[in-house]
């Protein structure tokens, strides 16, 4: 029978993280009411973009944070509707409606779910540093420009509510960092505009916020083949795009503070969170990099509870307490959001003496990855580029790392060629044309010893040394070669006729 203290001990090891203690606990909550608030006019905005009502952008936010709350793989990290996801399954709305978007929502979940259990979250292991400082600079570009339009045509006290809200969260720190410097903003920006009656644009003009909960359901969509083959292309793409931004951002939390996620967690979860949001009618999402940058970075949460705080907040907030979240003027969102913006930048990476540190290539990806980014506003789109843009620069730098140098015997009878380097498609292509075919003795060495075989191209370019020299009636003998090297080449030696 266990002791008291045992069990005390087991109770304490049990315990949720967010009770660590008083400090972690108040930091959570009020971590998940700051992003609660700057949920609202993001999931409004999103439902405008996608064609649906507010309430369905909304209650896919609250769904989508819940869920991924409690079997997510990366803690603290906010999942809600996004731009990008709501950008991908518009035009199933626009054309057959809402009913064919949220069975897409539905079956884009389903497929996420298949492609987590199928280990896709392995190969964030291909995505170079280049093209991670790509994606975080891009993102931050792309916070500040979504935050551009609430700047364009507006009154003129927008402008200074947005200067004195990044006034107050640079200095409120200096004073306390009890409560987060963005909810203080919020709140005091509010309290001004109503108190002194001033017109700026709200909350509330960006649309009318539910005034129920929301009830699970079947999609109204008929369940034939015909639906089905309409509704794959845009569930294939939704799921690719929500997890491609989610395991990113999960990486990026991770840097950020300094932990380990479970990625394949994470991108189950991300379907099971979009399944069930499908459910609920919502419009779906996947990590939401601005949000979870306040959460992280700005609030400093770093438990479970302020992800489903962000939720639950804000569900209670647009349903019980929407006349009052209606009155939050969006300058001070803005000046949040433009906050987080120029805090998620990594300025290091554009200072001119890193610059001139850096080998051209990796600052060449980077440039890529941004640029792809800001102009397709879709960063899976930047993120694949830039991998690509990598690999073709990373063979191109070790194409040339493969050397061919010959040694002839004194006797003249024999020549032993040490071939040093990685043979693969592009190193390997040059290979054929480093021998001397004509003048060589009749028996040819060629030494492995330090070189790798890495592909049949590089076996196909051997089978062509070895052809070349037998039709001028000369013998050549492969040596050296490592365990790897020489099953791929006894598999492949001689069977690629025509290959090369």
């Amino acid at each position: 029978m266990s002791s008291p203290l045992s069990q005390a001990s087991k109770l304490r090891m049990s315990k949720p993280d967010w009770l660590a203690s008083p400090k972690v606990f108040r930091t959570e909550v009020l971590a998940g009411l700051v992003v609660a608030l700057a949920l609202i006019p993001e999931a409004i905005s999103f439902s405008i973009i996608a064609g649906v009502d507010p309430a369905v952008g909304l209650f896919a936010s609250f769904t989508m944070a819940v869920v991924i709350s409690f079997v997510g793989g990366r803690k603290a990290m906010i999942s809600a509707a996004t731009g990008a996801m709501a950008l991908v399954i518009a035009p199933l709305n626009h054309e057959y409606g809402l009913g064919y978007m949220i069975a897409a929502v539905i079956l884009g979940g389903l497929i996420q779910v298949v492609l987590g259990a199928l280990g896709v979250a392995k190969l964030m292991r291909f995505v170079p540093r280049s093209v991670m400082v790509g994606f975080v600079n891009a993102l931050a570009v792309l916070i500040f420009m979504a935050q551009v339009p609430e700047m364009r045509d507006v009154p003129w006290a927008v402008y200074p509510l947005i200067i004195g809200g990044l006034a107050l969260m640079v200095f409120f720190p200096k004073i306390t960092t009890v409560v987060p410097a963005p909810l203080v903003s919020i709140v005091i920006l509010t309290v001004i505009t109503v108190a002194a009656g001033i017109a700026v644009p709200n909350v509330g003009d960006k649309g009318d916020l539910p005034s129920s909960l929301p009830v699970p359901g079947l999609p109204d969509v008929p369940f034939t083949m015909d639906s089905l083959i309409t509704i794959a292309p845009y569930a294939f793409a939704f799921a690719l795009v929500g997890l491609m931004e989610s395991l990113m951002t999960a990486k990026l939390v991770d840097d950020i503070t300094d932990t380990h996620s479970n990625k394949t967690r994470e991108s189950l979860a991300q379907g099971i969170a979009n399944v069930i949001t499908g459910f609920f009618g919502g419009m779906g999402g996947c990590a939401m990099i601005g949000q979870t940058m306040i959460n992280v970075k700005t609030a400093g949460a770093r438990t479970r509870l302020s992800t489903f705080l962000s939720g639950a907040f804000l569900l209670v907030l647009v349903v019980v307490f929407g006349p009052v979240v209606s009155t939050i003027p969006m300058a001070a969102l803005v000046a949040v959001m433009i906050l987080v913006a120029f805090g998620t930048f990594d300025w290091h990476s554009i200072q001119p003496k890193t610059l001139k540190r850096m080998p051209i290539g990796e600052t060449v990806v980077m440039a890529v990855t941004v640029a792809c980014v800001v102009t397709t506003h879709n960063l899976a789109i930047g993120v694949v580029v830039g991998c690509i843009t990598a690999m073709v620069i990373f063979a191109k730098r070790v194409a040339h790392l493969a050397e061919v140098s010959g040694v002839v015997d004194p006797d003249g009878k024999q020549v032993v060629y040490a071939v040093t380097g990685e043979l693969f498609f592009a190193s390997s292509n040059d290979l054929v044309y480093q021998f001397d075919y004509k003048d060589d003795p009749d028996d040819v060495v060629i030494d492995l010893s330090d070189a790798h075989i890495w592909d049949a191209s590089s076996v196909a370019a051997l089978d062509a040394i070895e052809t070349k020299y037998a039709e001028r009636g000369k013998k050549v003998t492969i040596i050296g070669l490592n365990k790897a090297s020489a099953d791929i080449h006894d598999k492949l030696a001689g069977q690629l006729a025509g290959s090369h």
